[in-house]
């Protein structure tokens, strides 16, 4: 690998990196303790538009992690920024939750479905055929199509549940539109969160546990790119893949060290 700087910011997935199916892994209590005492500009990062990022902090509070809610960024917040710079003060018609009506309504987008700029898809643990249909209509009619995220199943305790991806699939294949996902594995999310700290892409770091998406969006964002094996990948798997992380670790206890 080039010599790179020394990781002065660091970004971090929450599933499969700092939590576990609701538990902290070993050592991410101590990694985020280390992150806030030392100084560092740091973001959680989390395709899941259905929350505020204070309504994260709080249940990742439960789970024994203390992250600060401006410690947040979710593919919400990155979805409204995007829409604040390409059309500022716009209008959507939103398929989603707080996170993402929070998020809109924060960078000043007036929420209407008559005749808005775009449609915007994003979570929701139960997604309207009502709402579908008239998405559907507005995007015939000329909206354009926002998704937060690809993701097309999410977890549930009764098993998968259909996610944003699944949603936008059935809404193209109506409408003959693709929609632009802003969330991971789009580098734009990783820009984003960059840009909300002040950061520099040659001095970030991106942990994540999911090659397809927190890795290879690192990388092309050009951040240093770190794999942790408390998630779905296993290592065995790396080299199944056609990029490489910047480093493999076990999980976040590895990296305690490595922030100053």
């Amino acid at each position: 690998m080039n010599e790179r700087k020394p990781i002065e910011c660091w970004l971090s997935d929450m599933d499969g990196v700092l939590v576990h199916e609701g538990s902290p892994v070993p050592g991410a209590d101590e990694f985020i303790r280390k992150l806030r005492d030392s100084g560092k500009r740091f973001l959680v990062l989390t395709n899941n538009s259905i929350y505020t990022p204070r309504d994260l902090s709080v249940r990742l509070r439960g789970a024994g992690l203390e992250v600060p809610a401006e410690s947040i960024w979710t593919s919400a917040l990155a979805t409204a920024r995007f829409l604040s710079d390409q059309r500022p003060g716009g209008t959507a018609y939103v398929i989603g939750e707080a996170g993402l009506t929070t998020a809109l309504h924060e960078v000043g987008y007036i929420l209407t479905d008559t005749a808005p700029d775009y449609v915007v898809l994003g979570e929701t643990r139960t997604y309207s055929f009502t709402a579908i249909t008239k998405a559907i209509r507005l995007i015939d009619a000329g909206a354009r199509f926002i998704a937060t995220n690809p993701d097309a199943v999410g977890p549930s305790n009764e098993g998968s549940l259909p996610a944003c991806g699944a949603v936008a699939a059935m809404i193209t294949k109506a409408t003959g539109v693709e929609p632009y996902f802003v969330g991971k594995p789009n580098p734009m999310m990783m820009r984003s969160a960059i840009n909300a700290i002040d950061g520099h892409s040659e001095s970030t770091a991106m942990i994540g546990d999911r090659m397809d998406t927190d890795i290879v969006s690192g990388m092309e964002a050009g951040l240093h790119t770190i794999l942790v094996l408390t998630g779905v990948t296993a290592k065995d798997q790396v080299d199944r893949y056609p990029f490489r992380p910047s480093r493999v670790v076990n999980s976040v206890a590895d990296l305690i060290e490595l922030v100053d």
